[in-house]
């Protein structure tokens, strides 16, 4: 065997092209991840146990959602650039023929290798793309960039690097095959609701088109048409990752857009503290009103070539492996319809429950006016569903409850009352039988679409009816605006326990889940804040007075906040506060050392660490005395004037305090 390759199990590595030392590296969690994959095999209880972001972005198999609804076969070869950790490469090779990964770090294809050692079908090439691209083969089936379009600039020497990087992965394209890009929509509503930029850490900074510069870009939709229109691109299609790219559960596409009320998973904050400066749900929820849905979509996912059949997918494998399956939206023969697959072996089982419980409902409700769904059984673990036009039951009592229709409210819930209780002895019992689970249709026929959660048995209807008010309630804080005692008085049910019914729902969900925590646990225990505005406000009000130090420097139409930043001070040895603010040929400067009311005592000062007293100050506050100043209002700033431009370091050392509100009024 070549100098150049190295076996890790079945993992071929070739390091033909690799510099010899990986150039960018996350430290010691790398080492950790390593050691993690080396000596074992299933990561689910180390991920719930070591709670951290790195090690749950890594290895969770939840990754791999992005591009497993893709239709790669056996048949097929397909590129993965940019395969870090293997995240995604498990997913491709076991969907695809033959597989071949492009990194440019050895350390985290050492990762991919030893987590993937018993596949048969992957080589890791190592080198920088620009390196490697020349050997690579030219007939790709797929091509797949998940998280990597947006460095393009950082692997291309190129004065156009994203056009000449899209340019270059097209020559490598199988005729008929596909590019698949998945990234961050800059202007996606997590980022203006207060999610910091994932690649910098800052807030807004993509939303202001990187002003500090730097080699990561993320890209809106039309900055991405803009992209393949130069380079001769012209089939394409766009799907929206929900909530992104990375932990997606939900694919929607411009045939299937997300429906008002859809989008309720908005709290990913895996990585970092977040601001949240509105209800991103209810701000989803007018976007989709309006049609604009695909340009605040926080991620998205580019697939360059033939149009698919798939218009939808929907994952719910954040659970145990026995119910993990995949909904997906098909145009089959020029008509839209709905299939269910099983994700594992295991679960083949539970969509053919499916099929059969679907059989049953179809006979209980014989005579009655509720359609149940018709299924078809395509294959082991594969079912399928026509489409059906209609409301949701659940949109439905939402608008009575924004109309203030109390009466139409209780006629739709008594109609869904008497479908609960029809043939209500049968041994066929559909107990997640929610509001969100029966349409509508203009003609007023109510549809049940999903009964995955069916059981043998006879469930009272007052069970079932319970939980889905309960549900129903959870689901948004506009909800809890209905009298829940009037509607259970209407249908003459007694028992009402919240306490109870909050205790059934968290053992169903341990049944689903198997016990194993879900994302939104998992980011609870991660434990980075949400601040909602409100509390943020506070939270600067009660900072340390000390801590709040804007520096304006002047410029050419005086001071603005638009060229200003903060500093922290720090302490000296006689406990003052110092600042060092930076001169770049300045004459002026003014400082705002907080924006409380406050007494403010300047100490010495320094250029380039030599004394430089200044005879006069100029300020908004009040000179008490030679070098203390008070401030009976919130936004004291003091003017630093020197007598000819400087460069160099400015030092200042101060001591302030807060006015009590009783001196402040005493002032006025």
């Amino acid at each position: 065997m070549s100098d150049n390759i190295e076996m890790i199990g079945n993992i071929k590595l070739d390091l033909t092209h690799y510099p010899g030392e990986d150039f960018y590296c996350d430290g010691a969690i790398e080492d950790e991840i390593l050691d993690i994959v080396k000596n074992n095999d299933e990561y689910g209880q180390i991920i719930e146990h070591k709670k951290n972001w790195p090690i749950l972005y890594h290895l969770s198999p939840l990754r791999g959602n992005i591009v497993e609804w893709l239709p790669i076969s056996k048949n097929d070869k397909v590129l993965e650039i940019g395969s870090g950790c293997g995240a995604i490469t498990g997913t491709l090779s076991a969907k695809c023929g033959q597989l071949t990964c492009v990194d440019l770090s050895k350390k985290r294809s050492l990762i991919n290798a030893y987590r993937n050692k018993d596949r048969d079908n992957i080589t890791i090439k190592l080198g920088n793309f620009q390196d490697v691209e020349p050997s690579l083969d030219t007939d790709y089936d797929y091509i797949c960039l998940i998280g990597v379009f947006e460095y393009g600039k950082a692997y291309i020497d190129s004065p156009n690097p994203y056009e000449t990087f899209l340019n270059i992965i097209k020559k490598h394209l199988a005729p008929g095959g596909r590019i698949a890009i998945a990234i961050e929509n800059r202007m996606g509503l997590k980022y203006l609701a207060g999610c910091q930029e994932d690649h910098l850490g800052t807030y807004f900074s993509g939303i202001e088109d990187y002003p500090d510069g730097g080699v990561v870009r993320t890209f809106t939709r039309p900055g991405l048409e803009d992209i393949m229109k130069n380079c001769d691109v012209s089939s394409y299609s766009f799907y929206y990752p929900y909530p992104d790219y990375k932990f997606m559960h939900t694919l929607f596409s411009d045939k299937r857009l997300p429906n008002i009320g859809e989008l309720t998973t908005n709290l990913r904050n895996f990585d970092r503290d977040r601001i949240l400066l509105f209800d991103e749900k209810n701000a989803f929820d007018s976007i989709i009103r309006d049609g604009q849905f695909p340009y605040f979509s926080n991620s998205y996912f580019v697939l360059i070539g033939d149009e698919l059949d798939i218009n939808y997918a929907k994952y719910s494998n954040d659970r145990d492996e026995t119910y993990a399956i995949r909904t997906d939206m098909v145009t089959k023969d020029g008509k839209p319809g709905y299939r269910k697959v099983a994700l594992s072996e295991k679960s083949k089982a539970h969509v053919n429950k499916i099929y059969d419980d679907g059989q049953a409902l179809i006979k209980r409700y014989e005579g009655s006016d509720l359609l149940v769904c018709p299924v078809e059984k395509e294959e082991d673990g594969i079912i399928s569903f026509p489409y059906l036009e209609g409301d949701t039951l659940e949109n439905k009592l939402d608008n009575c409850l924004e109309a203030g229709d109390k009466d139409k409210f209780i006629d739709y819930i008594k109609m869904f009352n008497l479908y609960l209780t029809y043939n209500k002895g049968a041994n066929i019992s559909d107990y997640d039988m929610v509001f969100s689970n029966i349409l509508i249709d203009n003609n007023d026929n109510w549809k049940l679409i999903d009964y995955e959660w069916s059981e043998n048995s006879t469930i009272p209807p007052e069970d079932i009816m319970k939980r889905a008010l309960y549900v129903y309630r959870l689901g948004s804080e506009k909800r809890k605006n209905f009298n829940l005692d009037e509607v259970l008085s209407s249908l003459d049910i007694n028992n009402y326990d919240a306490e109870k019914l909050n205790q059934d729902e968290i053992n169903f969900q341990a049944k689903v889940t198997g016990g194993r925590k879900s994302l939104s646990q998992l980011r609870d225990a991660i434990h980075y804040e949400v601040l909602p505005l409100t509390n943020a406000i506070e939270r600067i009000k009660n900072l340390d007075i000390e801590k709040l130090v804007q520096i304006y420097p002047e410029g050419e139409n005086g001071f603005s906040e638009e060229t200003s930043y903060f500093l922290t001070p720090v302490k000296n040895d006689n406990n003052k506060n110092i600042i060092e603010i930076k001169l770049n040929d300045t004459k002026s400067v003014r400082v705002d050392f907080c924006n409380l009311e406050s007494m403010l005592v300047i100490g010495d000062t320094y250029v380039n660490q030599e004394k430089y007293p200044f005879k006069k100050l100029v300020t908004n506050g009040v000179n008490l005395t030679k070098n203390t100043y008070l401030f009976p209002h919130k936004d004291p700033n003091v003017i630093f004037n020197f007598k000819k431009p400087v460069s160099g370091l400015l030092t200042i050392e101060y001591e302030i305090s807060k006015l009590t509100e009783t001196m402040v009024e005493n002032f006025k």
